[in-house]
């Protein structure tokens, strides 16, 4: 291929990287989130034993705790309190 037809891949790439840009950029805290909020639920496993509360550490949990924080925690408390 020419060198023109690189560049005008490279400037099209270019192009869509900065028009889904926020979109990525949501994407990225919704995962760092997520990720903090599975290992909430890791460190929270060890304490919940005790009190006799056991939530799994699965990504759908993850997901809940990343999206609405304590409010979903509350939630997931809630939610495994009705299912017993």
């Amino acid at each position: 291929m020419s060198g023109w037809v690189w560049w005008a891949a490279g400037g099209a790439a270019l192009l869509a990287l900065a028009l889904c840009r926020r979109p990525l950029a949501a994407l990225c805290r919704r995962a760092i989130r997520s990720g903090l909020g599975m290992v909430f639920l890791g460190l929270f496993q060890g304490v919940g034993a005790l009190l006799g509360v056991q939530l799994g550490v699965n990504l759908l949990n993850g997901l809940v705790l990343g999206a609405l924080g304590a409010p979903g925690f509350a939630l997931l408390l809630m939610a495994q309190w009705i299912g017993r």
